[in-house]
């Protein structure tokens, strides 16, 4: 299938300068790398080189379409134009001003900018001098993350998956990044977090039993309470019964025990054995 058969199918056929770009990165990634090795086909192939021929001529291109077409799962399709993109050295612009209009966050460009610069600056500090000059902040992930934590500290909803698919990174990257700029710029991009009571969470256990008669009082633990039997459930009452039934045995056993042991003894008489002796007459007879 020729491009443009696929440019046809995803509605980019009256682009030709599109498709010769398209084309032009698919010949350049074949000699960049091999991309059977990622596990991208040639068919995905070439709608991933569309893809990025359109975001360079600023064309709409229908996502959802290529991922049908390509025979992938959307989670395997964004790692394969991640692997593609990186392949062929294709990095994405990200501005801080970009993105506060796209989210709908323009109060927070001054927070994402200032934490950024504070982070390059503890960061280079902590690095020893030969490896500074090769330090590169100028990556898109670093601008997607400080976004994503200045908003998360003032509370507003980013989609991070869109995140991390504008700045065309893995999620563990991401992470990465994230835990990093956490751990140097807790003042900027830290969440304070409460401790919350014991006592409190115990309180509110109940709410996460299905139904009432399995919930337990918050002041009163002790399941051997006679007003709480009806309370319990079915299995904590056979449990019930059967220690009742153990510990009536057990009493028993002990008041028999006891019983035995205070009981009189009686007196033992030695039985008398009586031999009577025999004539040698009678034995004669006998042994005749």
């Amino acid at each position: 299938m020729d491009f443009s058969t696929i440019a046809s199918r995803l509605g980019l056929a009256g682009s030709k300068p599109l498709i010769r770009k398209a084309e032009e990165l698919r010949r350049f990634s074949d000699v960049q790398f091999n991309s059977s090795i990622i596990g991208v086909g040639e068919i995905a192939k070439a709608i991933i080189c569309l893809e990025l021929a359109a975001s360079r001529f600023d064309v709409v291109f229908d996502r959802q379409s290529a991922i049908k077409m390509s025979g992938m799962s959307e989670k395997a399709y964004m790692r394969s134009l991640n692997a593609m993109k990186n392949g062929i050295g294709v990095k994405p612009s990200l501005d801080v001003r970009q993105l506060g209009i796209q989210f709908g966050c323009v109060r927070l460009i001054p927070f994402v900018k200032k934490g950024l610069t504070l982070y390059k600056d503890r960061f280079l500090a902590a690095l020893p001098p030969s490896r500074r000059t090769s330090t590169d902040f100028n990556r898109p992930v670093f601008t997607a993350v400080a976004f994503y934590l200045c908003a998360k500290r003032h509370k507003l909803k980013v989609d991070k998956l869109r995140l991390i698919e504008l700045c065309g990174t893995s999620e563990s990257e991401f992470a990465t990044v994230s835990t990093s700029m956490g751990d140097l710029c807790f003042d900027v991009f830290g969440i304070f977090k409460e401790k919350k009571n014991p006592k409190a969470v115990k309180g509110h256990r109940e709410l996460l039993d299905a139904l009432p008669s399995k919930r337990r009082r918050a002041d009163d633990g002790d399941a051997s309470d006679d007003s709480s039997g009806d309370e319990l459930s079915s299995y904590k009452r056979h449990k019930k019964m059967e220690k009742q039934a153990y510990e009536n045995w057990k009493i028993s056993v002990i008041s028999s025990n006891k019983q035995e042991k205070t009981a009189p003894l009686k007196a033992k008489k030695q039985a008398t054995l009586n031999f009577t002796r025999k004539s040698p007459s009678s034995i004669a007879l006998e042994a005749l």
